[in-house]
């Protein structure tokens, strides 16, 4: 069974992150799910905007960790988040994405990617790749610090400290705030106004604001890319995940 389901509103095609038993943590398959969506969406003609979001009590918890464990990056040409967030970064049309809850990991550093992002009040951020012995991903490395600075960045992403809804508007990461029972109708409504916008306009529009830094991003994701496949083979990253599995505190006092 697919947790990833899509359906359109008009011209807005919906697509929706749907395992609420495991607060909606991806999976390899999930992921190549999320890619076929975003991509039969970015190539459906009478799609003009996509709307991204999760169902039950999280956007998203971000890596299933047993299962990413099961299934190392090292070896394979494209790993299926990494495909995730290609059809992210590459698609013309624009992106919505309306978060809550846990939006943890990749369900942050996507979000640099989206045009609009509109979070709940309950949403808690966090990005705990370090924590996990590997590096951030998703061109993060660059457009975290281009966003709010580099030692705001290395909070957010050094010492790995979860963050609020407010915190994420205040920095600029979300459009704005609204409360549980609004999200869906507040992002949905953007999507719509997006999508009766003139198609071809607002897509150049898009590529335009994207445009200064692309070959930057794209550079930092596959240099990231390269280092977390290494790095999940280091001991401070296996240190940490069995630390995980095993659900007790990680100690990397041995390791310089």
């Amino acid at each position: 069974m697919s947790h990833i389901e899509s359906e359109n509103n008009g011209a807005v095609r919906r697509i929706t992150i749907n395992r609420p038993e495991k607060k909606n943590a991806l999976t390899a398959e999930m992921y190549e799910d999320l890619s076929d969506a975003l991509e039969k969406a970015e190539s459906a003609p009478e799609v003009r905007v996509m709307l991204l979001h999760g169902a039950g009590e999280a956007f998203t918890a971000g890596n299933d960790l047993v299962d990413f464990l099961q299934k190392p990056w090292k070896g394979q040409d494209l790993p299926p988040a990494v495909r995730f967030i290609r059809a992210v970064v590459d698609a013309k049309k624009p992106i919505v994405a309306a978060v809550h809850g846990a939006t943890v990991g990749i369900g942050t550093t996507i979000l640099l990617h989206c045009d609009l992002v509109y979070a709940a009040e309950n949403t808690k951020f966090l990005m705990p790749f370090i924590n996990l012995g590997i590096v951030p991903e998703a061109g993060s490395t660059v457009l975290l610090p281009l966003l709010v600075g580099h030692q705001r960045a290395a909070e957010l992403l050094m010492l790995g400290v979860p963050f609020t809804a407010q915190r994420a508007y205040e920095l600029g990461l979300v459009n704005a705030v609204v409360a549980q029972g609004e999200l869906l109708t507040t992002a949905a409504s953007a999507a719509q106004k997006l999508a009766a916008k003139p198609p071809v306009a607002l897509r150049a529009c898009k590529e335009l604001l994207k445009r200064t830094y692309k070959a930057e991003v794209d550079r930092a994701i596959q240099e990231e890319v390269t280092v977390i496949s290494g790095r999940l083979d280091s001991p401070e990253s296996r240190e940490a995940l069995n630390a995980f599995a095993e659900k007790r505190e990680p100690d990397f006092t041995k390791f310089w």
